[in-house]
């Protein structure tokens, strides 16, 4: 089956380190059910954007690599049989009935390189 990557796009994350469980109640939720469907296999939540640090060719700024409305929240990958099957998946994405948005990407290639321990 196909891989998709699901990029979730907020104006911010919700997992700050001192994040409740309220502040990520929706995206627990949706994570659940993923996985319990049998489709999603990782996900990745980021921090916010002020705990970017971004490198540029001779500089290092703290904040997120580009200054938008919206930034990557998070992401994670999903096995659908075709690209309309992973639409109808990041659909369901919390994020959509929150103000933010999803990017849907078939994975070329890649996976996990180490086990963490």
């Amino acid at each position: 089956m196909a891989q998709y990557a699901v990029l979730i796009y907020a104006p911010d994350s919700a997992h700050a380190p001192d994040a409740t469980p309220a502040d990520t109640e929706s995206c627990d939720m949706h994570a659940d059910e993923l996985e319990a469907a049998d489709a999603m296999l990782a996900a990745y939540a980021l921090t916010p954007r002020h705990m970017a640090t971004s490198l540029r060719p001779g500089a290092t700024t703290p904040g997120p690599f580009v200054d938008a409305e919206h930034v990557v929240a998070g992401f994670y990958v999903i096995e659908a049989p075709d690209l309309d099957a992973a639409l109808a998946i990041a659909r369901t994405n919390p994020v959509l009935r929150e103000g933010g948005g999803v990017e849907v990407r078939p994975v070329h290639s890649g996976g996990v390189v180490r086990s963490l321990p």
